[in-house]
């Protein structure tokens, strides 16, 4: 078994801002030389998630708008009154997520469905760089 990590940063917009970091993991399981095994895709932070999803223009405006609606920013979070911020709800949304998914790949190819794809979503209230962990564990 060999394992490997690297480390990635994108820029996002936040506000439930989705980025599509497929191609960046197809390329590191490439690099890799690797043909069996497992990817772990973990980003760091309390506000931002990874996921998969179908990354198309009809749901990258469906999820904000459901997330607004059971999740919404405007409320007056305990969070926000604590530390005198406004990001109350990011927490929450990216506690439903989750910071890490595992991808497994077979014969160097990542076993996702024909439709998914792995995403970032920054749920914070501005831009920022955000940084991730790609790391393949396999033979």
């Amino acid at each position: 078994m060999k394992l490997q990590t690297v480390k990635h940063t994108i820029d996002t917009r936040g506000n439930t801002h989705i980025v599509d970091i497929t191609p960046i993991v197809i390329g590191e399981l490439e690099k890799s030389k690797l043909v069996n095994g497992n990817i772990c895709i973990f980003i760091p932070g309390s506000t931002a998630s990874v996921t998969t999803i179908e990354y198309e223009p009809g749901l990258l405006k469906d999820l904000p708008e459901i997330l607004e609606s059971i999740i919404p920013s405007g409320k007056p979070y305990h969070h926000n009154k604590t530390w005198g911020d406004n990001n109350g709800h990011s927490h929450i949304r990216a506690a439903f997520f989750g910071s890490s998914l595992n991808v497994p790949f077979q014969n160097g190819e990542l076993m996702l469905g024909i439709w998914q794809q792995i995403v970032i979503i920054d749920f914070d209230e501005r831009s920022r760089k955000r940084n991730f962990v790609i790391q393949l564990i396999g033979e």
